[in-house]
């Protein structure tokens, strides 16, 4: 079905038969009725010229200007037509409307350019047969009236016609790129979401894997020195009140660092209270560069002397030039000691531990091993949902770092990381 170059409203189909408008319908329908008129009184002119009775020149022009309604749907045939009948004098408007919708609509352009001249041909040919004969017009005045009638009946609807079509087409593009643009825009804001959610969870993801670094090592002290205390409660008073108050300051530092971690949820103050210091030294605070505070390599000491107070025997080797690291790759290699040792205290009491940390041109290793726990020694029961080496692991890789973890010959178990001095990803 051909489609031609009249603007359509509305968004759906809504008209009858070909018709994608009633409008157009309607329109198609009124210009046929003019046509039928014309061509019925041209009939009547026709049926004398050529001798047959009048009433068959009216149908045959009644015929002939209802091929309008067609124009939509074959709009070759109605120019086809109005060619045909060019001879008989008739159907000026439905030439000039098939050509129009011809112009219009999506038909090849080599066939409408082949009727277009056929119908300039055909009104040429026609006007200057019936001028030629007249005496008082000369040959060059026929000829000029005859090129005036082919060109004034062919050339302004095939123009207009291919004007209206290729505004159309023009509208048609931008509407397909408006629809293009807004699937895109729906598109992207789909992504946007899915971007934010997957923010989302990974701040979840940190946050509880900050708390969980946060709170186990501290609570695993204060649970080694609450069994402590039990243990000499009645024997050895004085060694109960130290492991008591021991296990105070575990509480307070543990205290003291969660509120540290849920002030950065918060929006940060300038006028921050400045952090309390307790009995215990304190870790070294390294802060990164969204101005989050952490741990850093300065503390290891004092983490290692708190596995010391706790009765554990560790070692802390550390090898190299200390370097100047990020903040947030200090951090990391705290929290990776921090959990080797907590699992230490949990599966293995009583074994030697050693802690190694070496500086190299570029990065940063460490590494816990402890040995088989002491033979009978009863362990604290500490709770372990598993989450401590896939932190260990997410932390390090997150920072394009190296981390391995698994049971030595020995019978014990080591945790060996390495840093890059420039975190990567």
């Amino acid at each position: 079905m051909a489609v031609s170059g009249e603007e359509q409203g509305g968004d759906g189909r809504d008209g009858p038969l070909w018709w994608d408008r009633r409008r157009a319908a309607v329109l198609d329908v009124s210009l046929a009725g003019v046509s039928v008129a014309e061509c019925a009184a041209e009939g009547v002119v026709f049926a004398r010229d050529v001798g047959v009775p009048v009433v068959l020149g009216v149908l045959f022009g009644v015929l002939t200007g209802a091929v309008v309604v067609l124009r939509r749907r074959v709009p070759v045939a109605v120019v086809l037509v109005g060619i045909a009948v060019t001879p008989a004098e008739m159907g000026f408007l439905l030439s000039l409307v098939g050509l129009y919708t011809l112009a219009a609509c999506e038909v090849p352009r080599r066939i409408t350019a082949t009727l277009s001249v056929m119908s300039f041909v055909a009104t040429f040919v026609v006007t200057y047969v019936r001028t030629v004969g007249e005496e008082e017009a000369g040959r060059t005045l026929v000829v000029g009236l005859s090129l005036f009638m082919a060109v004034a009946l062919t050339v302004p609807p095939v123009l207009l016609g291919m004007y209206v079509g290729a505004r159309r087409r023009l509208m048609e593009s931008l509407q397909e790129r408006a629809d293009s643009l807004e699937r895109e825009l729906s598109l992207l804001a789909d992504r946007a979401e899915e971007r934010a959610e997957w923010a989302r969870t990974e701040e979840r993801t940190r946050i509880a894997r900050e708390m969980h670094d946060v709170v186990a090592h501290r609570v695993s002290l204060m649970v080694v020195h609450a069994a402590a205390v039990q243990a000499v409660a009645v024997k050895d008073p004085v060694k109960a009140a130290r492991n008591a108050a021991l296990v105070g300051d575990m509480g307070r530092q543990a205290l003291t660092e969660l509120r540290e971690m849920l002030g950065v949820l918060r929006t940060p103050r300038p006028d921050r209270p400045e952090r309390v210091v307790e009995q215990v030294p304190a870790p070294a605070v390294a802060v990164s560069p969204g101005g989050e505070e952490g741990p850093g390599l300065a503390g290891l000491e004092a983490l290692v002397g708190q596995s010391r107070a706790a009765g554990m025997a560790v070692e802390l080797d550390v090898r190299g030039a200390a370097g100047v690291y990020p903040a947030v790759v200090e951090q990391t290699a705290y929290r990776v000691v921090q959990e080797a040792l907590t699992n230490c205290h949990k599966h293995a009491p009583g074994a030697r531990v050693v802690v190694r940390l070496a500086h190299r041109e570029g990065e940063v290793a460490m590494q816990v091993e402890n040995g088989p726990g002491a033979a009978g020694a009863a362990l604290p029961g500490l709770p372990s949902g598993g989450n401590g080496l896939v932190g260990m692991r997410e932390r390090v890789v997150g920072l394009g770092g190296v981390f391995v973890a698994g049971a030595t010959d020995a019978g014990g178990f080591r945790v060996s990381a390495v840093l890059p001095g420039v975190p990567r990803g």
